[in-house]
């Protein structure tokens, strides 16, 4: 009878359907999660395409503007030309004003030698009149463009003042709020994904969406961000035309990472679930096997009690009867063991006293007591090394329990015919009590199973010898029990460990 063999079966196919069930969860969350994770991806490529499409349409726009301002800067040229070649043989004062008028678009200012405004064009009303503004107008066109001398008489000249159309200044204003606006909305409809935009020299951020923006401030921050997007997404190169580059650097979006880690999130949390119940669930287990032993142990002893009293008026009895005084004492013997099992038994579940007490001495009574019960064939010894006696704290009936159950243990494993010899270590802080027989051995992947309750290599046995012998060393006495070695057909060595 294997109790533990059938409970590890039973345990061993309740992690496999486990690991089963945790597998199809985790196999079925990640296709789902996979499958949002190419929508996401479909949405990003075709956000970096629309993009990438403005940034050409825009650089376009840029490239047909500054057509429109080489051509129109050429046709004031033709058209200022023009009016100096005419002015070179300038007879008719009129033409020249013909030729002024005629302009609709590029605002000029005809002044004298000395700066001063004679007529204007293309000005807005209110301003044509004030001089002030007009000289002002003539410092800024003269800034820009050099001036057309006319002469007018004997080496007298007038100077014809000119700067870029108003329709040239308009369409330029549109191309800058078109840039500033494709930045501002590169970086605002980023279909949530995070975006940084720089200039040419990917130091300087122009503008950044779904990021934060205190973060990037931080140039190492900045730079470590920059380098992870260009190894996700090669950065977007948008060129204005104007011979300026700017670079959109963008990542997977935040939504899609955490379901890149969803499913490993959600094992972690199925696994801490499993690991709580299966705690709560031994916890459970542990306080009921120990109502079971408390509740056996009980009742055990309270069994025991009236028979035993019974035995002891019997031999009181056949001593008055004449009994022979060694069969009297050896009666007497078993019914005193009989009285310290029933007291064994009546301990379990309450607290015990421990004593200060000569572990020599009690292992030689315990010895004492089996070799008159056990196999002449067996060899007992005691090896204390040179102290006769060595201190400890125990509760003498449960420790010879302890010893009494390895010693049986080692007699049944060697079949009767062998050596047992108990080792006693005194350290600092510990006393080590190894206790080494001849028998078959223990594979070593059954070194902790000895100890589970229902654990047994014999036909007849319950396997709880040494399960009660682990609870009494390490629940009772707050020491430790294991299998220190052991060797196939060889033998088997148990170390007990004591608080001194």
């Amino acid at each position: 009878m294997n109790i533990y063999s059938s409970k590890q079966k039973w345990k061993l196919g309740l992690f496999i359907t486990a690991i089963i069930i945790i597998g199809i969860s985790l196999w079925y969350t990640n296709t789902l999660v996979n499958k949002i994770a190419q929508e996401e991806r479909r949405k990003v490529k075709l956000w970096a395409d629309a993009i990438q499409k403005k940034a050409n349409l825009v650089k376009y726009t840029n490239n047909l503007f500054d057509k429109m301002k080489a051509d129109e800067r050429k046709k004031v040229e033709l058209w200022a030309e023009a009016t100096r070649q005419l002015s070179l043989d300038l007879t008719d004062y009129g033409f020249v004003l013909k030729v002024v008028s005629d302009n609709t678009t590029v605002p000029v200012i005809l002044a004298d030698d000395k700066g001063t405004p004679i007529t204007s064009r293309n000005f807005d009303k209110e301003k044509e009149n004030d001089k002030a503004y007009l000289k002002a107008q003539i410092e800024e066109m003269r800034a820009v463009q050099e001036p057309i001398a006319i002469n007018i008489y004997k080496g007298q000249k007038n100077y014809l003042y000119y700067k870029d159309s108003k329709l040239f200044s308009e369409l330029k204003n549109v191309l800058d709020d078109l840039i500033k606006s494709f930045i501002s909305e590169v970086a605002v409809n980023s279909a949530s994904v995070p975006v940084i935009v720089t200039d040419s020299t990917k130091e300087n951020v122009t503008a950044a969406g779904n990021i934060d923006t205190l973060k990037i401030k931080d140039k190492t921050y900045l730079q470590t961000t920059i380098a992870a997007m260009a190894s996700q997404n090669q950065p977007i190169e948008v060129e204005f035309g104007d011979g300026s580059k700017s670079y959109i650097f963008y990542q997977e979006s935040i939504l899609l990472t955490q379901l890149k880690y969803y499913p490993y999130v959600m094992f972690g949390i199925i696994g801490l679930f499993l690991l709580v119940a299966y705690l709560l669930f031994s916890t459970a287990r542990r306080v009921e096997q120990n109502q079971v032993w408390v509740g056996m142990a009980k009742e055990t002893a309270h069994q025991l009690g009236t028979p035993l009293s019974s035995l002891m008026a019997w031999l009181e009895y056949l001593k008055s009867k004449g009994l022979d005084e060694e069969t009297s004492r050896e009666i007497e013997k078993d019914v005193k063991r009989l009285e310290t099992i029933t007291e064994r038994f009546s301990k379990i579940g309450s607290v015990p006293k421990l004593d200060y007490v000569d572990l020599v001495k009690v292992l030689e009574d315990s010895i004492n007591y089996m070799k008159l019960r056990t196999s002449k064939n067996v060899v007992f010894t005691i090896n204390a090394g040179n102290q006769e006696e060595v201190m400890a704290q125990l509760n003498i009936p449960l420790f010879e329990w302890v010893i009494e159950n390895l010693i049986r243990n080692a007699v049944d494993a060697m079949n009767g015919n062998g050596a047992i010899t108990i080792t006693l270590a005194d350290q600092t802080q510990f006393v080590y009590i190894d206790v080494a027989d001849t028998g078959k051995g223990i594979p070593k992947s059954k070194y902790k199973t000895v100890f589970e309750p229902g654990f047994t290599t014999k036909q007849r046995g319950w396997g709880l010898g040494l399960s009660l012998t682990k609870r009494i060393i390490e629940n009772y006495h707050s020491g430790k029990i294991f299998v220190k070695s052991s060797e196939i057909d060889k033998g088997t060595t148990f170390r007990i460990v004591l608080n001194k």
